[in-house]
């Protein structure tokens, strides 16, 4: 699939804003990891999260796996930016949004490593450590989870990060290879 390919589909989805990059341009920080232990209360209570989704050192080598990358964003306004409940209620839309990139757009990779915004809620309550993970194929890790800063990545390719005090802005991150020949990516 050729990048023009790409976007022709993506702008059938609400997506605000796009790029695509070498994940080789990622820096991966400790620092990030370390922010999620420090102060995420899903850390080791989610497969989608730091340890399940192995080392940073695991988390690179996955990530630089891949030839090509692609970094989008949704937008949702909400009444109240310190409501946190309006706020994550939002997240369920950038995820089905998600799901449909997947599918639509990506299907045709059947090698890829797909990262978004916050840690899995699928389950009411994840099943780690104890139980395998119930949805593998609709869980996808955090893109802090793999160590990556999102705001460095939108510095690189000019995209927003804040837009407005009650607007949130969820990423998504799609790795993936292209076995296509010349055209690709």
């Amino acid at each position: 699939m050729t990048r023009a390919n790409i976007e022709k589909k993506i702008t059938e989805y609400p997506i605000f804003e796009y790029a695509f990059f070498d994940p080789a341009e990622i820096n991966f920080y400790e620092a990030v990891r370390t922010i999620c232990k420090l102060e995420c209360p899903q850390y080791g209570n989610s497969w989608s999260c730091p340890p399940a989704v192995g080392t940073l050192e695991e988390c690179k080598e996955r990530c630089l796996g891949y030839d090509h990358a692609f970094i989008f964003s949704t937008i949702s306004e909400v009444s109240d930016i310190l409501n946190m409940d309006e706020m994550l209620a939002t997240h369920c839309e950038h995820i089905e949004i998600v799901e449909a990139i997947k599918a639509d757009v990506f299907g045709q990779h059947e090698d890829k490593l797909i990262l978004t915004a916050e840690s899995c809620a699928i389950c009411e309550e994840c099943g780690y450590p104890d139980e395998a993970c119930k949805h593998r194929d609709k869980m996808y890790p955090c893109v802090e989870s793999h160590a990556i800063s999102v705001t460095d990545i939108c510095e690189k390719h000019q995209l927003s990060f804040l837009n407005g005090y009650n607007v949130i802005t969820w990423f998504g991150m799609i790795f993936f290879n292209n076995h296509q020949g010349a055209h690709a990516v």
